[in-house]
């Protein structure tokens, strides 16, 4: 069982940067491959990016590559989503999300992800 808590998120203007945090509980954090996905109103969750459980794969939605970095920190039981060079289409709550399962690859899909936090907003102005 791991609890999940982003933080981080705020109003920002477009052009700036701003990271958001995901901490998680639990003593097998460093076990799971991670993600970050994005909800706007009225549309689908995104998948923004993925982490393997330490750090060696990482993998972006085409929408952010270039632009967002994500990164993790084991001791700190955290995981991180920098995102730099904010355009207004990325204003979202954005969610981090644990997979459990063993032996998989980092998956796009919300469904692959078992432990979901409760979101943050990001809001980004013109």
């Amino acid at each position: 069982q791991v609890q999940l808590v982003e933080s981080g998120g705020g109003l920002v203007q477009a052009g700036d940067s701003l990271r958001v945090s995901c901490a998680a509980s639990g003593r097998t954090f460093s076990a799971y491959t991670m993600g970050w996905f994005r909800q706007a109103p009225g549309k689908e969750r995104e998948f923004v990016a993925g982490i393997n459980f330490n750090g060696g794969r990482k993998y972006y939605g085409d929408s952010v590559k270039g632009r967002f970095t994500i990164s993790r920190d084991n001791v700190k039981n955290t995981v991180y989503l920098q995102m730099n060079n904010l355009k207004p289409e990325d204003a979202a709550v954005y969610y981090c999300a644990a997979d459990s399962r063993q032996g998989v690859d980092i998956t796009t899909a919300p469904r692959g992800y078992g432990y979901w936090g409760q979101g943050t907003q990001v809001t980004v102005s013109s």
